[in-house]
């Protein structure tokens, strides 16, 4: 049996970073302790998983202070770069949500639509035979209380809108026909400073993905 390869797209809940007080500079935990390794873990050596995750990243957003952040502006080259892959797991918004971007939880799903838009058109890849690999939609948990003035002014409105995007993600998981998961129901932030993952945290992502892993790819 081929290795199945999956690709997860995400923001700094993806690379693993580790949350201090008042979300000072950090570093992030061991690649067995982030959601991707525990999921790596579970599902063993008939899967390769592959991360892609960078802090503050949003699902299509160019800022003005760092363009890395825009996400549709480099998963068409991740996905280039690792096909094949069997499926592509998104998880992003917590960004978006910030009060500087001023996108409301709609705004925020059309931003993963256009991610959900590219998986699906890179077929073939630059070069080869290829075809599409199949979307998990993962939509961030809540906020846990925000610790440190500068980190919860900018996220000073965003719990209202992370709360609604479960329910804009499914919907737009059932009209591109895509997998969907919501974190917040497998837990809850907290990470000391409120926006990130503890290493319980990321257990209990990386077991739900893992299973939703095996249904959509029938292991």
């Amino acid at each position: 049996m081929s290795v199945r390869q999956i690709l997860c797209f995400g923001d700094s809940l993806t690379w693993g970073w580790m949350p201090v007080a008042e979300g000072k500079a950090t570093t992030r935990y061991d690649a067995d302790q982030r959601w991707t390794g525990v999921s790596a873990q579970i599902l063993g050596n008939s899967y390769r998983v592959i991360e892609e995750g960078l802090s503050a990243r949003t699902t299509s957003i160019v800022d003005p202070n760092d363009p890395r952040l825009d996400g549709s502006a480099y998963l068409p080259t991740a996905l280039a770069s690792h096909l094949p892959l069997d499926l592509v797991i998104i998880m992003l918004g917590t960004n978006d949500a910030k009060s500087a971007y001023k996108r409301t939880p709609h705004e925020i799903a059309l931003g993963m639509s256009k991610l959900v838009g590219q998986v699906k058109g890179c077929a073939g890849g630059l070069g080869t035979t290829y075809p599409a690999p199949q979307v998990l939609i993962v939509a961030p948990p809540q906020l846990g209380s925000v610790s440190g003035p500068w980190l919860a002014a900018q996220f000073a409105d965003a719990a209202p809108k992370i709360a609604a995007l479960p329910e804009h993600y499914a919907a737009l998981a059932k009209a591109k026909d895509v997998g969907f998961l919501d974190a917040g129901l497998h837990l809850v932030t907290d990470g000391s400073d409120g926006v990130h993952f503890t290493p319980e945290n990321n257990q209990a992502l990386g077991r739900a993905v893992a299973e939703k892993v095996k249904t959509m790819l029938k292991a």
